[in-house]
């Protein structure tokens, strides 16, 4: 990892200028040490922080914060065990050589260290506006505090590192900061990005961070912190940047629908370039389906599929599981036993799924990180915490749009359970279900009860499976990075 680190370019080029990398001549070359030098160079590097962004989401991460958990499984096909290790995850069976565990860890510390090189170097440049220098920094640390705040929820304690290092000796912490110092660090970015950030963007610039984005964050953190009067704090003001609910919930993923008023912060993809865009159908939908799916010939990923637990948990009329929720019927679904339970059918993600494409492997959906239907039951969920305030005003809304009656005159423990639930199919297959379980207290229990009912339906099920530890809670620290890093294990992984 030190070394990797240490070797990436400093120049975070834009996706055309990758195009011609090598096609430069020896006097025009821009190295690390003298790239930084103008506001255009630092535009682009903060445009390759968003492009570094793009490769987490379209990696195997949904294994770690939606498939670990149970709303998602995967499609077993004994003709094909390769992917043996991710499937490994959902059935809290992985070893700490966990390749997926591992790519995760390496490429968020990647990430981190593309925002690094722009808040060590930006105060080196000059720029004609001091507000699109702070802009600049701002959007840097909030994805830096982003990228924080997924690793200590999956790992704990980590190595925390928030300046370029100088040398491949000082390319990588050989010791993990606390849990209580990676959310100081979390926070003081957070804060930053919300002073430094425009509440909107016009034109080519829309997608970017907005103000609105930080205090989203920065409220989700403190709810994990369980400061529930910061959380509301932070998260109120976000109802007051202009943010509403669309009518109709499935054109939150409709790529005809991007970055509309409830996108508070997503995943930019544009399927009409090779680099830019996402993939998800292909790595979601069922193996078998992909001519009928897709119009193209071979396999998809069967992966982050749908399960019973999630397709049964929408109340009866709830709109929401239909925008949702595609079930794939085919003679060919016969060998598969994760149809038994739809009937013969194969469910896959229709928020990630919009066809006609044009292109092979190639998708147009943004990923949503932030909806302001988050911030609500957010809201919702702190204000009854914090035992003040009125949590129905911000819940209802999400569940009027599903079709569902308004709740009222519940108490604190029905409401919590009534918020929890609604998070859940509200937020279904968008990398928050793991999360909020951590946040509630409520995996362990949550995941051994899925497991039992996962051992009852899928035969190919060892016994091992789904044997929840506390100490499973945390993902282990990578092998690799024990070993060359000296890192200590997480305890129980050893």
């Amino acid at each position: 990892m030190k070394t990797k680190l240490y070797l990436i370019c400093l120049m975070a080029l834009s996706a055309n200028g990758c195009n011609y990398m090598l096609d430069v001549k020896p006097n025009s070359f821009s190295s690390g040490e003298n790239y930084y030098q103008t506001e255009q160079q630092v535009l682009r590097a903060v445009n390759g922080a968003y492009g570094v962004l793009q490769n987490l989401y379209t990696s195997d991460f949904w294994a770690m914060t939606e498939m670990v958990a149970d709303n998602t499984n995967y499609q077993y096909d004994a003709s094909d065990r390769g992917a043996q290790q991710r499937e490994e995850i959902d059935e809290f069976l992985i070893t700490s050589s966990n390749n997926y565990v591992n790519t995760i860890w390496a490429q968020i510390y990647r990430n981190i260290h593309q925002c690094n090189v722009i808040t060590s170097r930006i105060d080196g440049v000059q720029f004609s506006s001091e507000e699109t220098k702070k802009r600049y920094a701002g959007e840097a640390k909030f994805l830096r505090a982003l990228y924080y705040f997924h690793l200590v929820r999956l790992f704990g304690p980590v190595p925390l590192i928030v300046k370029e290092p100088d040398s491949p000796e000082n390319a990588f912490a050989r010791k993990r900061a606390s849990v209580d110092e990676v959310y100081a660090q979390i926070i003081a970015d957070a804060k930053d990005a919300a002073e430094s950030l425009p509440p909107s963007y016009t034109g080519a610039d829309v997608g970017r961070a907005t103000k609105g984005a930080a205090l989203t964050l920065l409220g989700e953190v403190y709810l994990t912190r369980k400061d529930y009067t910061a959380a509301a704090g932070a998260l109120e003001q976000v109802t007051k940047l202009g943010y509403g609910l669309l009518d109709n919930y499935g054109d939150n993923f409709n790529p005809a629908r991007k970055n509309n008023e409830e996108s508070v912060f997503s995943v930019q993809y544009n399927s009409g370039l090779e680099t830019e865009s996402s993939n998800y159908i292909f790595v979601f939908g069922p193996r078998n389906g992909k001519k009928d799916l897709t119009g193209f010939n071979g396999l998809l990923g069967g992966n982050n599929i749908p399960t019973p637990g999630i397709y049964n948990a929408y109340e009866t009329g709830d709109k929401r599981r239909d925008e949702s929720v595609y079930l794939y019927d085919s003679p060919t679904n016969a060998p598969f036993e994760e149809a038994g339970a739809f009937g013969g059918k194969l469910p896959l993600i229709k928020k990630f799924y919009h066809p006609p494409y044009a292109l092979d492997g190639r998708a147009n959906e943004n990923w949503p990180v932030y909806r302001y239907s988050h911030v609500l039951l957010m809201l919702a969920e702190a204000l009854n915490e914090a035992g003040g305030g009125d949590p129905y005003q911000y819940i209802n809304p999400v569940r009027e749009r599903a079709g569902l009656d308004p709740l009222g005159g519940l108490g604190q423990a029905a409401l919590r359970d009534a918020i929890q639930h609604e998070q859940r199919v509200e937020l279904a297959f968008e990398d928050h279900r793991w999360y909020q379980l951590l946040r509630t207290g409520k995996a362990v229990e949550v995941m051994t009860q899925h497991g039992k009912e996962e051992k009852q339906r899928l035969t190919r099920l060892s016994a091992a499976s789904y044997n929840i530890a506390a100490y499973k809670l945390l993902f282990p620290i990578p092998d690799r990075e024990k070993r060359l890093n000296g890192l200590e294990q997480n305890q129980g992984w050893d």
